[in-house]
């Protein structure tokens, strides 16, 4: 439920003790995938929640407008819409505003206003303090100030060609809600959300987005508080009362900011043990060494299971004692993830491959480059190993 004077709630709701269901697809080949597919699969997992939240995230499904950034904004009833609007006008150029498509579904009684922007940020923004920097900068900017101040509205994807969509309900609902199975992508993300420390509300269910970084999220994330600190001296604010939007930001920051790969990405936030470390060779050794000196407060604890998704493929990952589930399956170009595996059976009866991927390494899946039909390489599985500085 969404508040009607305040979009973040005040109080906790009574909750079922229940576990999270996250599902993922990716066409290495750029093929389209219809909606229904993640809607399926994530739907046999309804036991996995409890109607508190649930999401998608949705890749290649604006290409008419691939060259700007999609923002999705929820507005609460007296949120400042105009304020907003104005801000955007003032700063981006802006091909299109409308109201994201959605339907009456019975079960979801009140929900916020939701509407999308294509836009691109201007050469002369009038803030000289943001003129010089990088548009990812400045988008990223421009979502921590209209997410933290006090104006009732939540920008919950900024991403280009791409999009989340996400409430208070089951999956079910929230697919019929937004007319899911209307779209198409070549990536999807799907999340059965049960909010484990935090309250169930609109802002607060999964995907967790920004820029083209997408977060569905198993488990419970009992590092948070030093990774927000970490994350407050860059620039990030965290104000979703979640656990799960830091990991969003972590690695938004440690990939696109401070440019390591994502197989060392990965390492960084799901550390080896200092116990393995010190059997390793030397070189591979001092690496590890000064990645958990360097990252020590973007480690992140505790039990998960996460599906990350960007522009250019899906990465799955597990904590390094896998104390969330995560199954993967793999049929021609397709790859698939679940926190189960009959989630991926529902919607590919005969997989070539299934595997329940190694604890604390990844399962990442590159996009072919767009318009070579290079495979080779770039659209290949691999399950990452190696640390890459």
């Amino acid at each position: 439920m969404w508040l009607k004077n305040n979009p973040r709630p005040d109080y906790n709701y009574q909750k079922d003790i229940s576990g999270c269901g996250l599902a993922g697809i990716i066409h290495r080949q750029r093929k389209l995938i219809p909606g229904s597919e993640i809607v399926k699969s994530i739907n046999l997992m309804n036991d996995r929640g409890n109607g508190l939240g649930s999401g998608f995230a949705a890749y290649g499904i604006y290409p008419e407008y691939k060259d700007y950034y999609a923002f999705h904004i929820m507005y609460g009833e007296r949120a400042d819409i105009e304020g907003v609007e104005r801000f955007i006008r003032e700063n981006y150029e802006v091909a299109k505003i409308e109201r994201i498509p959605h339907y009456h579904v019975s079960s979801i009684v009140f929900h916020p206003r939701l509407r999308r922007y294509f836009v691109r940020p201007k050469k002369d923004r009038p803030d000289r303090e943001v003129a010089e920097l990088s548009d990812d900068d400045f988008v990223v900017r421009t979502v921590m100030k209209i997410n933290v101040e006090e104006n009732g509205a939540y920008v919950f994807s900024s991403g280009k060609n791409m999009g989340a969509f996400k409430g208070v309900g089951f999956p079910k609902d929230i697919a019929e809600f937004y007319g899911i199975n209307e779209y198409e992508a070549y990536i999807w993300t799907g999340h059965n959300r049960f909010p484990t420390n935090t309250p169930g509300w609109w802002g607060g269910a999964h995907p967790f987005t920004l820029l083209d970084w997408s977060i569905v999220h198993n488990g419970e994330i009992s590092s948070y508080g030093i990774n927000k600190r970490y994350l407050e001296m860059f620039g990030y604010r965290c104000t979703l009362m979640t656990d799960t939007e830091v990991m969003a930001y972590l690695f938004d920051l440690l990939i696109r900011k401070h440019h390591l790969s994502i197989e060392t990405a990965c390492m960084a936030l799901a550390a080896p043990f200092w116990k393995d470390i010190e059997r390793l060779p030397e070189e591979e050794k001092m690496a590890l060494k000064s990645l958990r000196m360097v990252y020590g407060s973007a480690l992140v604890n505790g039990p998960f299971a996460i599906l990350f998704a960007h522009s250019k493929g899906l990465v799955g990952l597990n904590d390094r004692i896998k104390l969330r589930p995560l199954v993967a399956a793999e049929k021609g170009p397709l790859l698939y993830m679940a926190s189960e595996e009959s989630a991926i059976r529902e919607i590919c009866s005969n997989p070539e491959r299934v595997w329940s991927p190694r604890a604390g390494y990844p399962v990442i899946a590159w996009l072919e480059e767009e318009g070579t039909g290079i495979t080779a390489e770039l659209a290949s599985i691999s399950e990452g190993a190696s640390l890459r500085l």
